[in-house]
């Protein structure tokens, strides 16, 4: 069960950062062209924030039973995991940003839907989902995607 869900966190993690990229510039080229803020729009911010927290679920599953993550903190303590970077950036990097961005995301989509103007609800989701992808791809394991 464990090798399913980390091949599925694998593969979604493409239909992620897809969506968070086409949610980002999509409220980015509203903003700009001062765009009425319409359904599609909505739809777009709508789908990035609900793939995003399907990502965090398995995510922290793969945490919690992950010989890599947890398993590492328990058997050889958290001062090992530190010295380790590569053990660092997938025990500790890679889920601390990675739980951040979706919490940004999800921050930016409940802010939109208070403001009432296109221009407001284009700004707080470009603003909130542009810091997201940047720590996204911050912390994304490139080796292991090109692999």
């Amino acid at each position: 069960m464990f090798e399913t869900i980390q091949f599925i966190h694998s593969y979604w993690a493409y239909v992620t950062l897809l969506l968070v990229v086409l949610a980002t510039l999509n409220a980015l080229k509203g903003l700009f062209a001062k765009s009425e803020f319409s359904q599609n729009d909505f739809r777009t911010s709508l789908f990035a924030l609900v793939v995003t927290h399907i990502q965090i679920i398995l995510g922290l599953f793969l945490f919690i039973y992950s010989p890599n993550a947890m398993g590492a903190i328990k058997g050889s303590g958290m001062g090992a995991v530190m010295k380790d970077s590569m053990l660092r950036f997938s025990t500790i990097e890679h889920p601390l940003m990675m739980i951040i961005a979706v919490v940004l995301i999800t921050i930016g989509y409940s802010k939109h839907k208070k403001k009432v103007d296109s221009n407001s609800k284009f700004k707080v989701i470009a603003i909130f989902y542009s810091i997201a992808l940047l720590l996204i791809l911050s912390r994304i394991p490139w080796g292991t995607w090109f692999n």
